[in-house]
């Protein structure tokens, strides 16, 4: 979804309908006997899957709305940021897109980027992005900056799956962020995003697992 530049931004109310696949409110609140990694594996493949189709079988003008409300938190949550380089990602299967918000960032004197995978277990990339420049298809199909200009970021916007009280991710099974979190000195600021239904009472995290700095919901923001 891809707006003016010129238009005026509204950011919608936090939609109503997404609480009611939230697993605490469904009564699915995680086991107590997850001790080892082979017990832990399985269970979160077992929620992905349960968490991605959950938020895909929502309407998607309810995604919408709850997209702009994640995004006019985050804008809040940034401050001004004209000079800085915030990394947002492509919305895939049911993300909230953050597109308009990398407008609204450009618009106001600061630069965008996209990740982008290199490699089979390497951290990703950065490469500066903004709309209207031209893309290429990279892994999954995700489009990426046809033009490879790397960059240092201030701030990465990361999408979750799922997450917990301690801002731990749960992503797409990859460990493409952890692995790039873990890599990048100075870190910068990391914000998750993601519905509030994407909440857990826990992910059980692992050593490789990195918490982020924060993560912002339709209707709130969790801090570690």
């Amino acid at each position: 979804m891809m707006v003016d530049d010129d238009a005026t931004r509204s950011f919608a109310s936090p939609a109503c309908f997404l609480h009611e696949i939230d697993p605490v409110y469904a009564g699915l609140a995680a086991p107590s006997d997850m001790t080892t990694w082979a017990d832990i594996k399985p269970w979160r493949t077992k929620e992905r899957e349960r968490l991605i189709a959950g938020r895909l079988s929502v309407p998607a003008e309810v995604r919408i709305a709850a997209g702009e409300a994640i995004a006019a938190r985050v804008l809040a949550e940034i401050g001004d940021v004209e000079g800085r380089i915030v990394s947002a990602y492509w919305p895939f299967r049911g993300e909230p897109d953050l597109r308009p918000l990398m407008e609204e960032i450009a618009r106001l004197g600061g630069s965008t980027a996209l990740p982008v995978v290199v490699e089979k277990g390497r951290p990703l990339e950065f490469h500066l992005w903004q709309a209207g420049q031209p893309l290429s298809r990279g892994i999954w199909g995700i489009p990426v900056p046809a033009e490879k200009q790397l960059c240092i970021l201030d701030v990465v916007i990361a999408p979750v799956v799922g997450f917990d009280h301690g801002c731990y991710r749960l992503g797409y099974g990859g460990g493409y962020f952890d692995r790039t979190l873990a890599a990048m000195q100075p870190r910068p600021k990391v914000i998750g995003v993601g519905y509030s239904a994407a909440k857990l009472s826990t992910i059980y995290p692992q050593e490789h697992d990195i918490p982020m700095d924060l993560v912002v919901t339709e209707a709130a923001i969790a801090r570690r």
